[in-house]
């Protein structure tokens, strides 16, 4: 006999305090990996532009290079491919079976180990921009 669960309205997010450590791993993997897709388009279309006259291209990227907010914009796509690249290691172990029992200790260790690793890169993506 199988039981069933009331879900509830689909606006109903006070469910979201029942997710587990492993369920915010998926929801951050999954949203990290979006967030990489649309930089990485993105990043496609600006290059392409270069073709068209060199010296503009380098003179705009210049121009936003001293722009704190895009520094700062650098900074949070470094956490977001640093936290996508540890923990898809974490889940390869996973898959691989290594690790099993501690699942959500590994996941907490990969938010601690990419804020560690973003705070000690922000004196160099800041450096020159003030």
């Amino acid at each position: 006999m199988s039981q069933s669960y009331d879900r509830g309205l689909i606006e109903d997010f006070g469910r979201w305090t029942e997710f587990s450590a492993g369920m915010w791993a998926w929801v951050f993997h999954k949203f990290t990996g979006w967030v990489l897709i649309g930089y990485l388009f993105t990043h496609i279309a600006v290059l392409s532009t270069a073709t068209v006259d060199a010296t503009t291209y380098t003179q705009t990227i210049q121009a936003l290079e001293g722009l704190l907010v895009v520094r700062i914009l650098e900074v949070g796509l470094l956490a977001v491919a640093v936290f996508h690249i540890l923990n898809g290691v974490r889940l390869l172990f996973v898959d691989l079976g290594v690790g099993l029992e501690s699942q959500d200790k590994s996941f907490y260790a990969s938010l601690v180990l990419t804020g560690a690793i973003v705070v000690a890169s922000v004196p160099t993506f800041l450096a020159g921009a003030f």
